[in-house]
């Protein structure tokens, strides 16, 4: 089992190899060919690429240069964005063909002199870059997001009640990766079972389903279980790896989704011990 700190030291690690792996591929220009795909569903409006010319610096992201020619060229271009940090996820869309966070992927760590951006496939497409997660989110919904714990002190007489679960770090550790989740549906919009599959859960899904089965605080890993043993559900998977390689956050919904499948052949053992909840007004 993987520790908090070796977790972190993990990151840490790939964070300096990126850095190190980007100062030796940096492709520096002075401006740029942007491809954007662009078609008005609600319109019926027929699909086509407008290119603009971008200037671009050192410290370019794509988000960057789509939001310049929304500026400077053409103010009709449909793109959502919000933290510009990689943090909420909104701007995913397909790079050079590959899932990717635009405001997280700089212009010189792409190869060649034309930057193609298209919307997220898998999506239903609604204009320009945009897409509609609401299938995406309905499938997240589907799996219960949240710690079921008939014990919590939920109740609304007793909101002033202080209390907490007691967890060690090794119980946070079972858990931790899959919470960094942004549901940016980079994994979704990679996985060729949902290209087959619109009620395939997705690996996002399927990740989150393992993140609540593993946490102690939850009682429910029987329930959890059976929302993905169906025959649209988990075992739909191919294995293919590809969530996690295109996850800007390190999460891994590829082991998510073999762990919970060992527990369901049997192969694993579910020795999760459930956390105690602490009532601190009595300390």
């Amino acid at each position: 089992m993987i520790t908090v700190t070796e977790t972190i030291e993990k990151i840490e690690r790939l964070d300096k190899k990126r850095a190190k792996e980007h100062v030796g591929k940096e492709i520096l220009r002075s401006s740029i060919t942007l491809k954007v795909f662009r078609a008005n569903r609600a319109v019926g409006e027929a699909a086509r690429y407008d290119t603009f010319e971008v200037p671009v610096q050192r410290s370019t992201t794509v988000l960057d240069a789509l939001l310049w020619a929304k500026q400077n060229t053409d103010h009709s271009i449909g793109i959502r964005y919000s933290c510009r940090m990689a943090s909420c996820g909104s701007c995913g869309m397909k790079i050079n063909g590959i899932p990717r966070l635009a405001c997280y992927t700089k212009m010189s760590e792409l190869e060649g002199s034309t930057i193609t951006c298209e919307p997220l496939a898998n999506f239903p497409h609604l204009r320009d870059l945009v897409t509609d997660f609401s299938q995406f989110f309905a499938h997240h919904k589907d799996m219960k997001p949240y710690i079921q714990n008939s014990d919590a002190d939920l109740d609304a007489s007793q909101i002033t009640k202080l209390s907490e679960y007691l967890q060690m770090p090794e119980d946070v550790d079972r858990f931790l990766q899959f919470s960094y989740c942004i549901k940016c549906g980079l994994c979704y919009s990679a996985c060729p079972t949902v290209a087959m599959d619109i009620k395939f859960p997705g690996p996002q899904a399927l990740g989150q389903a393992y993140r609540y089965f593993a946490d102690s605080r939850d009682t429910a890993p029987k329930e959890r279980l059976d929302l993905v043993d169906e025959k649209h559900g988990i075992f739909r998977c191919h294995f293919a790896g590809s969530c996690s390689t295109v996850c800007p956050k390190g999460v891994d919904p590829a082991l998510g989704i073999q762990l919970l499948r060992g527990h369901l052949l049997g192969f694993s053992k579910n020795e999760k011990k459930v956390a105690e909840l602490k009532d601190r007004s009595k300390a």
